[in-house]
């Protein structure tokens, strides 16, 4: 997926590929309290590598029994995840990943020599795990659990019961378990999705700017965790990026103050609120060819469509046809499905949708023609 966004998102005329929510301006963060003189007044030298004890005790604060301490600030969300293959896996470890989701988990623990062993959510469970799989994936040979939570792609959150079953499992099997909550505070309708933070001591969170907040350009991500698992992280980020972005740190420390948080998670529902119709009223003029089971959270809708075509294949059509960028299911661990996004401006989204149809209505001819 990542491949195929990179190669494309610059070169067609709409991307619906994404899955943030459109980006908040540096002049909207200075309504916020970002100086921007101070920012221009700035000696562009190294940053703190761990993220600057001001921005680490400012995250803390969202994670009760956090402190600066349990805290790694890294470039985004993804490199958090990776600072923490190479932190905690070693060949011949196994890792439970959880399917559909982001793939990175998919991919960077094999190239370290580690097992995956994947278990579905399912969609005739709104989404719940299917938990014979997920018993058989997490053993006492498991040394990571990874799952997104609110999921990606599906938009989905997990009742409380089914958090706590998670985390037990994890605490019977001595393994670490990895909550990708990039998503928390995305939420279109319902309330503020828990974190799995706090559950056990077994529990590590990653998060960051990229998609709740709509500031995915200062690549601003972080890990929460057992003070000696994020000492280690460090250790791995001096060879890799070294550190964060020293502007993007400043950027980052306006963006999660408490209360310019709920003004940006308050921006993100607003947006995803608005162009949820839109997407449904879209869908439903497919008379039954397209459905999807609406996300709670997210700007991701995950649709399945009746055909037998793979959803790469009907992807690159509408790609060269239509110049217009989707996710295919495939690339997300579901054949049979399409990610679009839901996060662009109004009009974006019509024409985007509007092209897409006539490759759909062209599929649905080809099927019954």
């Amino acid at each position: 997926m990542e491949r195929m966004q990179s190669t494309w998102e610059n070169l067609v005329e709409m991307d619906l590929s994404e899955s943030g929510i459109r980006p908040v301006a540096l002049r909207e963060l200075a309504g916020m309290g970002l100086d921007l003189d101070s920012i221009l007044d700035m000696p562009l030298g190294y940053s703190q590598s761990n993220g600057t004890i001001a921005l680490r005790e400012e995250l803390a604060r969202g994670y009760p029994g956090a402190s600066a301490d349990h805290i790694e600030v890294t470039n985004g969300t993804s490199e958090a995840n990776y600072l923490l293959s190479l932190a905690l896996l070693r060949p011949g470890d196994e890792v439970a990943f959880e399917v559909p989701n982001y793939m990175q988990y998919g991919g960077v623990p094999e190239s370290l020599g580690a097992t995956v062993k994947p278990f579905r959510l399912r969609i005739d469970r709104d989404w719940e795990p299917d938990w014979e799989e997920f018993e058989r994936a997490v053993t006492p040979k498991t040394r990571l659990v990874y799952l997104s939570h609110p999921n990606n792609p599906t938009g989905s959150v997990l009742t409380p019961e089914a958090m706590r079953r998670i985390v037990r499992r994890c605490e019977q099997t001595g393994s670490w378990l990895l909550a990708d909550e990039v998503y928390l505070g995305a939420e279109i309708a319902r309330e503020r999705t828990p974190s799995f933070w706090g559950m056990s001591d077994r529990v590590i969170v990653t998060s960051g700017l990229s998609k709740a907040y709509g500031i995915p350009g200062v690549r601003i991500g972080w890990i929460v965790g057992p003070a000696a698992v994020v000492a280690e992280c460090w250790s791995q980020h001096d060879y890799i990026t070294i550190g964060p972005n020293k502007i993007s740190d400043a950027v980052a420390r306006i963006a999660v103050r408490p209360e310019n948080r709920e003004k940006l998670y308050a921006r993100t529902r607003a947006i995803l609120q608005h162009n949820l119709p839109i997407m449904r009223e879209w869908a439903a003029g497919f008379s039954g060819f397209l459905t999807f089971r609406e996300p709670q959270a997210g700007a991701l809708c995950l649709m399945r469509y009746q055909s037998p075509t793979p959803s790469f294949q009907l992807s690159e059509r509408i790609r060269v046809n239509q110049s217009v960028l989707i996710v295919p299911g495939v690339h997300l661990g579901l054949e049979g499905y399409i990610r679009v996004w839901l996060g662009g401006k109004p009009e974006f989204l019509r024409e985007g949708l509007r092209r897409i149809a006539i490759e759909l209505h062209a599929e649905i001819e080809r099927l019954h023609g």
